[in-house]
């Protein structure tokens, strides 16, 4: 975490919404990290768009200030469900009321700033891509984010195919986070050992689907990633992610950033109708 002051950086700020907690921060788009604290609040209870959005704003308050150089800047949102066109189609661990919800349009509203919303698993593997594990790789990448679901984010040479959601794969007659996530090995109290077999049963799965290359392990699970990934016997390299927690906070603000700014690690911005592919020469260049 960088301790340069936030007026002399280029500036994002990134919300990382989940079922349990509502994470941002102020990001330094061209280094990918994070400027100061990370902020943290639990996830209202019901999480309906309403309550959700009241959160975020006092969490952008604190970010913004005495920080001139944050007003009015873009603000990115990765969030738990498929998200087209601004509007949030699925409700993975909040309130069903997001299902067809305007996101982009109603949190543009309630926060003052210019919002661009993703899937969470989207926008956290876009940063993984761009900063992190992923950076410079080929092939076909699956990131993962483990926590109170499973999210997922499929690249392919380093461009994104957005919505995958392969949270909700069937897995022994349940959506496969609802046996597989760190939620459920925290819910059945099961050792690290013990929830090992569970979460490579579920990685063969999608690597039958998919066939990837690299699984790049995101969410509160990969600060343990010792515990549990030298038991896995899968036969595809596994590597925690290197943003760790801060990863959906730094894809959401690069989004936002392309989106209304100017790309990072570009020379001249473009319009964007959703998450950035991330490029391996892109990348390096970042």
């Amino acid at each position: 975490m960088a301790g340069v002051p936030a007026t002399d950086r280029r500036l994002g700020i990134g919300f990382d919404v989940g079922g349990s907690g509502i994470k941002a921060g102020l990001v330094d788009i061209a280094a990918g990290e994070l400027v100061g604290e990370r902020l943290r609040v639990r996830t209202p209870d019901p999480s309906d768009p309403a309550a959700v959005a009241v959160a975020m704003h006092g969490l952008l308050e604190q970010l913004t200030a005495g920080r001139p150089a944050a007003a009015g800047i873009p603000v990115g949102v990765g969030f738990p469900a498929a998200v087209i066109g601004g509007v949030t189609r699925t409700a993975a661990n909040v309130d069903r009321s997001w299902v067809g919800y305007p996101a982009e349009l109603e949190l543009a509203r309630r926060l003052e700033h210019p919002v661009a919303v993703g899937n969470d698993a989207d926008v956290a593997g876009l940063a993984e891509m761009r900063f992190g594990a992923g950076r410079g790789a080929v092939g076909t990448v699956m990131v993962l984010t483990i926590g109170t679901g499973i999210g997922s984010a499929l690249f392919v040479d380093g461009r994104l195919v957005p919505n995958t959601e392969l949270g909700h794969l069937e897995m022994r007659g349940k959506d496969a986070e609802r046996r597989a996530s760190d939620a459920a090995r925290m819910r059945r109290k099961l050792s690290w050992g013990a929830w090992a077999k569970v979460f490579d049963e579920y990685l063969h799965l999608v690597q039958h689907l998919f066939w990837p290359d690299l699984f790049i392990l995101g969410g509160g699970v990969s600060k343990r990633s010792e515990r549990f990934v030298p038991r896995l016997t899968i036969d595809v390299p596994v590597v925690p992610a290197q943003l760790l927690n801060d990863a959906g906070i730094v894809g959401a603000a690069i989004v936002a950033h392309e989106r209304f700014g100017r790309p990072a690690g570009r020379g001249r911005g473009r319009p964007s109708r959703g998450p950035a592919a991330a490029r391996p020469d892109e990348a390096a260049s970042a």
